[in-house]
C-alpha cells in the first residue's frame, strides 16, 4: 500500500515537512492531559517537545501525515516505512527532555522506548503513532473522518485482490478495536439502517421476520458505538 491509494476527504490535506510544526502542535495538545505521557515525562514541555521531535523528524518527512485545519492531525507510518531513531535524533530528544523534564523522565523514555519497540509487529504493517482532535471539534466525529481514508484504502487493496495488504489490514484493525473500533460484519443479521447501507434487494426467504442482510458487500467500522462507515450490503425481505 502506497501514499498514492489513500484518497483525503474534503477538508483533509496532506502535511509534508513543512507543516511539521503544525502536526506536532496539534498532536501534543491533543495529549497534553494523557495520563501516560504525564507519567512520562511530569509535564506538558516534556510531551510537546517528543510529538515535535517525531513530527519534524520521523513522520513529516517519511510517513504519511494529514491535517483538518487547525483541529485535527494524524501521523502514519505505511508499510515499508522507516520509523526508527538514529543517533541524531536521540541526541535532540535527549536535551531538551533533560533539560525541561530531568533525568529520570529520559530514562522513562529510554525505557519505554526499548519496550515498545520489542512489542513492534516485525511484519509489513500500517502503524498509527498518533491521532490527535483539538478541544472544540472533539464529539463532532472528526476523529473518525481522520481514521477512515487509510482503513479505506486497505479495504480497496484487499477488494482488488492485493493479498500482501490483507495482514497489513489485520494488523490495523486488530491494534484499533483495543482502543474502540468494531468491525460492522452483519452477515445473516437484521437489517439495521443506521449501521448497514443497503445497496441491493431482493425478496424474502421462507422464515424470514423482516429484512435481513443475505450478503456483506463491503464490511462497515464503528468507533466507541459512532458509525465511521456502515456495512455495503445485499438485503433480502
Amino acid at each position: 500500500m502506497r501514499d498514492t491509494d489513500i484518497a483525503l476527504p474534503e477538508g483533509i490535506h496532506r502535511a509534508g515537512p513543512q507543516q511539521a510544526r503544525k502536526l506536532g502542535a496539534i498532536t501534543a495538545d491533543a495529549f497534553r492531559h494523557d495520563p501516560f505521557n504525564l507519567w512520562l515525562f511530569g509535564n506538558f514541555a516534556g510531551i510537546e517537545n517528543l510529538f515535535q521531535l517525531q513530527a519534524k523528524r520521523i513522520y513529516a518527512p517519511r510517513g504519511f501525515c494529514y491535517t483538518a485545519g487547525n483541529e485535527g492531525a494524524c501521523m502514519w507510518m505505511l508499510p515499508g516505512g522507516d520509523n526508527s531513531f538514529g543517533l541524531a535524533d536521540y541526541a535532540a530528544f535527549l536535551a531538551p527532555t533533560l533539560l525541561r523534564c530531568g533525568p529520570r523522565a529520559v530514562r522513562r523514555g529510554i525505557r519505554t522506548g526499548k519496550l515498545m519497540e520489542r512489542r513492534h509487529p516485525r511484519f509489513q504493517h500500517a502503524y498509527l503513532f498518533s491521532i490527535g482532535v483539538g478541544a472544540t471539534s472533539r464529539g463532532t466525529g472528526l476523529g473518525r473522518r481522520l481514521i477512515r481514508p487509510v482503513l479505506d484504502a486497505c479495504d480497496l487493496a484487499v477488494e482488488h485482490g492485493a493479498d500482501d495488504v490483507a495482514p497489513i489490514r489485520a494488523s490495523l484493525v486488530q491494534a484499533l478495536e483495543t482502543a474502540g473500533l468494531e468491525v460492522l460484519d452483519p452477515d445473516g443479521e437484521p437489517f439495521d439502517p443506521n449501521r448497514h447501507e443497503a445497496v441491493l434487494h431482493e425478496p424474502a426467504a421462507d422464515g424470514d421476520e423482516g429484512q435481513v442482510v443475505a450478503e456483506v458487500l463491503r464490511r462497515g467500522y464503528a468507533w466507541e458505538g459512532r458509525v465511521l462507515r456502515p456495512a455495503m450490503v445485499r438485503v433480502r425481505g
